[in-house]
């Protein structure tokens, strides 16, 4: 499997405490992405300023010139970069860091189920992206081996996939995150570089398995509330009309731009850099607009501006 990372102890992507894999590649380029790193297939290199003291071993060790070193830092060519992560390996600091990683599937077991213990009941292993359907062979296989030792899945996913890729691992999973953007399928391509007639294909296949072969499966739908681009009412009140009671739990994801430093370090400049936070009003009106549209269970998460939501 090509992954990214594991965050442990996670209360956001799914049920009860759970470990989170990001596996790395996306066919899709949100413009407000939150994990950029995710979206390359290609393995990459970042570097973390605060991290660095400067001693440039890093430009002595590079074999490709791809280290360039500048008054602010170091900046890392990737037209030059061969990926061979020697200056990784040489720095002493950690300021370099590696992203992406070919590890076989029992090793990612054998990393995933140290943490069952704290699992109990109602938590579990998410995967995530990056898009996790472009690895749904590797998926598979790995959510099987959950299963068998008894730790709850679930699959977080854009729905732009193949729809045999959600039918390889619906054996294996016990709830899909199920991201819906945009009910128009222009603004959709426009935000997100893909129309969006294939998301809403695998998301009636979904809701359809769930009515009539597996009542079982957990399905939460999520939206990402983006100033300017899906925070309007009307794009809300379309989605509801979607979705209706089809869900178990449609969240309406706060906007917030912790992921300023990761486009710094990736050295492109994020549309986004300099939007605020969404206000608890905000929020609160949308979810009314999609309950009046005959939404069930909606709600908003994350942190919202502080001062108007107290207010």
């Amino acid at each position: 499997m090509r992954i990214l990372n594991y965050q442990r102890m996670s209360t956001e992507d799914g049920p009860g405490l759970r470990t989170t894999l990001f596996m790395k590649g996306c066919p899709m380029r949100c413009a407000w992405c939150h994990n950029p790193e995710s979206i390359p297939r290609e393995f990459s290199v970042e570097w973390i300023g605060v991290r660095c003291i400067g001693c440039y071993t890093c430009e002595r060790t590079c074999v490709s010139g791809g280290i360039v070193p500048e008054p602010e830092g170091i900046r890392i060519d990737g037209r030059k970069c061969v990926r061979c992560f020697k200056c990784v390996e040489a720095c002493p600091t950690g300021a370099l860091e590696r992203k992406g990683e070919d590890i076989p599937v029992k090793y990612v077991f054998e990393e995933l189920i140290k943490d069952k213990a704290y699992f109990r009941a109602n938590g579990g292993v998410t995967l995530s992206g990056g898009e996790v359907m472009l690895q749904s062979e590797e998926a598979a296989v790995l959510l099987q081996m959950l299963k068998n030792a008894g730790i709850s899945t679930a699959v977080d996913t854009s729905g732009f996939c193949k729809m045999e890729d959600l039918e390889r691992v619906l054996p294996y999973t016990d709830i899909f995150l199920f991201d819906l953007k945009l009910a128009d399928s222009r603004r959709h391509e426009e935000w997100t570089g893909v129309p969006n007639e294939r998301i809403l294909r695998n998301f009636e296949f979904l809701t359809e398995t769930r009515r009539t072969l597996r009542p079982d499966l957990g399905l939460w739908v999520r939206t990402p509330v983006i100033p300017g681009a899906t925070d309007d009412e009307e794009n809300i009140r379309a989605l509801a009309r979607i979705i209706r009671n089809r869900a178990d739990r449609w969240e309406l994801c706060a906007f917030n731009n912790l992921c300023r430093d990761k486009y710094e370090r990736i050295y492109k400049d994020w549309i986004f850099k300099d939007s605020g936070l969404m206000s608890g009003g905000q929020m609160e009106r949308l979810v009314a607009a999609a309950l009046d549209e005959g939404a069930k269970n909606v709600k908003y998460t994350g942190k919202t501006r502080l001062e108007e939501k107290n207010a």
